[in-house]
């Protein structure tokens, strides 16, 4: 039987000795949006600015914690659950979360959401049109899934269901990375 385990240093205790309040920064969007792109400047302003923040990123997670998931529906669900379990588990350490995944499912990025306070989690939408996020497209992923080379592709042959009241939305072809990483902290943080 599992039993949570009492801790006697709190969430609360962690956030006061760090001298600030930790978050959720929850970026979503299609593959070459810019998601990791901005989560790298929004985690350097954070730094410059004595913040304790990590970044979760999709690629990083899918080479060692979730290696054995495919891109499957259910594994894609699956990834989500594991990377919100880890934010948490960060987010009770006292730690800002910058999350940079594709969280394709409204109902997973939700469930996400529900681990968290009202005022912890914070859903970015990095809207960026498919045909920019094509042309961004340095691993040639696109390409591939529209040859038929690579199956259950986001955007292609895999839905990508588009926040529908993000906290912040980021339109790409309007900002740069910085200034989308500053308009981020500024309005979380400031």
């Amino acid at each position: 039987m599992i039993q949570q385990q009492n801790l006697h240093i709190s969430k609360r205790d962690r956030s006061c000795q760090k001298s600030q309040t930790p978050k959720i920064i929850w970026l979503t969007g299609l593959s070459g949006a810019g998601k990791s792109t901005i989560a790298n400047e929004l985690d350097k302003i954070l730094f410059e600015n004595n913040k304790h923040s990590y970044i979760l990123d999709g690629d990083n997670i899918r080479s060692g914690l979730s290696q054995d998931l495919s891109f499957t529906d259910t594994d894609r669900i699956e990834n989500i659950r594991r990377i919100a379990e880890v934010s948490k588990l960060f987010l009770d350490a006292g730690v800002i979360v910058i999350t940079a995944f594709i969280s394709p499912f409204i109902e997973e990025r939700n469930l996400a959401r529900s681990l968290f306070e009202q005022d912890e989690f914070f859903e970015v939408f990095i809207n960026t049109p498919i045909e920019t996020a094509e042309k961004r497209d340095v691993k040639g992923l696109y390409k591939k899934a529209r040859e038929g080379k690579i199956k259950l592709f986001t955007g292609i042959d895999s839905p990508y269901e588009k926040p529908i009241s993000p906290e912040i939305e980021i339109i790409t072809t309007e900002l740069s990375a910085y200034e989308a990483a500053q308009k981020i902290y500024n309005i979380v943080f400031l």
